[in-house]
């Protein structure tokens, strides 16, 4: 019997291990995680970025924990040596009609009580000579973080107290005991007194498992990415943002200068057909049928029509997405990108086909589902896993607290 069992790997789950051995000392702990390494999915695919916060609705969990966890997650690099840097950003304008929106977008960075700046055209070029911009904001606590190697040191210092973690092993069933949930999956059986949900992308499907019925399901939509040819990467200095479009949930093509020197321009936001579909080819019929019977997802499309079918011709026209890089690098043309790696975001979905913006956690029985943990949860991992602790009673065996 376990005290507390984990299903996923991810940097949420990892980071969650890590608080709890660290709070209950003694605590049986055991992690699952279906894949055979750590980050397999939104933790090793995102941009790598270290979020400022200073996008989100004050007040809100993202806003709180993107501004606690840009700070404490710098601090956890540099105690344990893994690479980050604090490079900055700017948030350009490009037309008259976007000058109105940065202003807004300033006054909520001050609101957040984050050190930004508005910026003239010559300031933003002195930042990043070859952006064209009519005015831009820096944004100095933004930066980029190894976030594979993050979820490493996570998991080492979660097993060093005691934490046990089984990867390549499938939760297929659970079953609820009256004061325990028995977890069956691919390699046996395993019964804890409570259960922590961070499935990432199958955290909806966790929590029915469970007994629960999720708020709302997830949608699985692709970032497409290409990325600079080394010799053109001088063009970007650190990393450059457009005012994101107050009528559609995705933030825009963008670039960022990533920890390993690489420029990543994207991502271009389209439907997957498969929760784990990381190529345009990839299918999987019951995460197409979720998606398409679900009457959200369609109210979602009707509100984002015009948005969508632009990154839907975005997604098979090279040409296309250069011309959304040019809008904020005049220079970038066709032969200086090359495709790289995607990403999957697990898009929280209501029924009334409105996107939950912020983390959603719903508890249970014995249980705490993560039903939504988007960006910025890398950012915040420590500061999400410091929340989940907080509502997790004390669950040390007795055997273990009088040894």
């Amino acid at each position: 019997m376990y005290d507390c069992t984990i299903v996923g790997g991810g940097i949420v789950g990892l980071a969650t291990a890590m608080t709890l051995v660290r709070r209950q000392p003694g605590i049986k702990l055991l992690l699952i995680e279906k894949e055979d390494h750590f980050a397999e999915h939104q933790s090793g695919r995102n941009s790598g970025v270290i979020h400022s916060g200073i996008y989100y609705k004050p007040g809100s969990f993202k806003a709180k924990f993107a501004r606690e966890g840009s700070r404490t997650m710098v601090e956890f690099c540099q105690e344990h040596g893994i690479k980050y840097d604090v490079c900055g950003k700017v948030i350009i304008a490009v037309e008259e009609k976007e000058l109105p929106l940065l202003d807004n977008l300033y006054q909520r960075g001050q609101q957040n009580e984050l050190n930004v700046t508005m910026l003239t055209p010559q300031q933003v070029n002195e930042i990043e000579p070859h952006v064209r911009a009519l005015a831009g904001i820096k944004v100095p606590s933004t930066g980029v973080a190894d976030y594979k190697g993050v979820c490493h040191k996570y998991a080492e210092l979660a097993r060093a107290g005691g934490g046990t973690i089984h990867l390549g092993t499938r939760l297929k069933h659970i079953r609820n005991g009256d004061n325990s949930k028995v977890l069956e999956t691919d390699k046996g059986e395993f019964e804890a007194r409570f259960l922590i949900n961070c499935a990432g992308l199958h955290s909806d499907r966790v929590a029915k498992l469970g007994g629960l019925q999720p708020e709302a399901k997830i949608v699985p939509f692709r970032g497409e990415y290409f990325e600079l040819v080394p010799n053109r990467r001088f063009l970007v200095k650190s990393l450059i943002y457009p005012v994101p479009n107050p009528d559609f949930p995705f933030l825009g093509v963008h670039f960022t200068r990533m920890i390993d020197g690489s420029i990543h321009c994207g991502p271009n936001a389209v439907l997957a057909f498969k929760r784990e579909g990381y190529h345009k080819t990839d299918f999987n019929l019951r995460d197409f049928c979720e998606t398409m019977t679900y009457g959200g997802f369609w109210k979602l499309a009707k509100k984002n029509m015009s948005e969508g079918l632009m990154e839907m011709r975005r997604s098979l026209s090279k040409a296309l997405f250069v011309q959304s890089l040019q809008r904020l690098i005049p220079e970038v043309q066709a032969e200086d990108i090359t495709p790289c790696h995607a990403g999957v975001r697990a898009q929280a979905l209501l029924p009334t086909g409105g996107m939950v913006d912020d983390f959603l956690f719903q508890r249970d029985r014995n249980a705490i589902h993560v039903c939504n943990a988007p960006s910025p949860a890398a950012t915040a991992s420590l500061e999400i896993g410091k929340s989940i602790a907080d509502q997790v009673p004390e669950l040390r065996s007795r055997t273990t607290v009088g040894a």
